[in-house]
C-alpha cells in the first residue's frame, strides 16, 4: 500500500491528571459516534497534577459540538498524519529528511503494527508542515538508510 500523508487538525484539552479524566473526555465523543483514529494522553513533566488530551478526527456538527462540550478545541499545531508500510530505515529516512531540510518537530508519536506504520507529527508552523508533507513523501518512499 502506498504511503499517505495527510494534514490533519488534532483537538485538544488540558484536564486534572485524575483517574478517569480520559473516560469523562471520551464518554461524549463517543456517544456522538466519532470514530477515533489518534488519541493521545499524557501528563506535562514538571507540573503532574495536569495533563492533556489530543485526538482526530473530530468532523460532523454532532461530534464538533460533543468535543467542544467536553473541553476539546482544535489545536493551533500544525499536524501530519502518516500512513505507510513498514520497513527497516524508514523512521531514520524520514528523521534525516526533516533535519536536512530544516524542520523541527514538535512532536512525533509513531507505532508500527505489522506491516504498517502510522505517525502523527505536528510542527512549529503551517509552513514547516507543507513542506515535511513533501519530504516525508520522499523520504518514506526510499530504501536508502
Amino acid at each position: 500500500m502506498a504511503l499517505t500523508v495527510k494534514k490533519i487538525t488534532l483537538w485538544r484539552c488540558e484536564v486534572a491528571n485524575r483517574p478517569g479524566a480520559l473516560a469523562n473526555t471520551l464518554d461524549p465523543i463517543t456517544k456522538a459516534g466519532a470514530d477515533l483514529q489518534v488519541l493521545m494522553g499524557y501528563r506535562f513533566p514538571g507540573n503532574e497534577s495536569r495533563a492533556a488530551i489530543e485526538l482526530f478526527p473530530v468532523s460532523g456538527k454532532k461530534a464538533s459540538s460533543a468535543a467542544s462540550a467536553a473541553g476539546l478545541k482544535p489545536s493551533a499545531i500544525p499536524a501530519l498524519l502518516v500512513e505507510g508500510d513498514n520497513k527497516p530505515g524508514v523512521a531514520y529516512a524520514i528523521a534525516r529528511g526533516l533535519a536536512d531540510a530544516g524542520i523541527n518537530l514538535d512532536f512525533l508519536v509513531a507505532q508500527a503494527i505489522g506491516r504498517r506504520y502510522v505517525a502523527t507529527c505536528g510542527f512549529e508552523s503551517e509552513q514547516d508542515a507543507t513542506k515535511a508533507a513533501g519530504v516525508i513523501k520522499k523520504a518514506g518512499g526510499t530504501k536508502k538508510k
